[in-house]
């Protein structure tokens, strides 16, 4: 496939994630989005886990800090959701060392309190 890992596979989540912005709106809290996101990757029959926990590997030990992605997707994709008013470059800096710490290569960081989804959405690949 031309373009990067899991390209069709983003896709699809992203195609899941407008649908549901369609229906929803802006506005709701970020837990609402996650349940209706799931619904929705469910009805399309696309695998996933939800509030995964993410260990942070420290002097070869392996510490659970109470991290969680929210949404990973056929063990390939991590989706980390928010309902807010602009995403900031925490946010961003939130989304690399997810990936990092998760050893995954592709994430979505998806803002779902904007008026276009687009506008809202970060694709990431390490």
């Amino acid at each position: 496939m031309n373009g990067y890992p899991h390209q069709g596979l983003t896709e699809q989540v992203i195609g899941a994630a407008i649908e549901v912005h369609k229906a929803l709106g802006p506005g709701l809290l970020e837990s609402a989005y996650e349940q209706c996101l799931c619904h929705e990757l469910d009805l399309r029959e696309v695998q996933f886990e939800q509030q995964v926990q993410i260990a942070v590997q420290y002097k070869q030990c392996q510490i659970e800090c109470g991290y969680r992605a929210d949404v990973v997707v056929q063990r390939a994709v991590l989706l980390e959701l928010k309902s807010m008013e602009k995403l900031t470059p925490v946010h961003e800096a939130q989304l690399i060392t997810y990936l990092k710490l998760s050893g995954l290569k592709v994430e979505l960081l998806i803002n779902f309190n904007e008026h276009r989804l687009r506008d809202g959405l970060v694709r990431r690949v390490v």
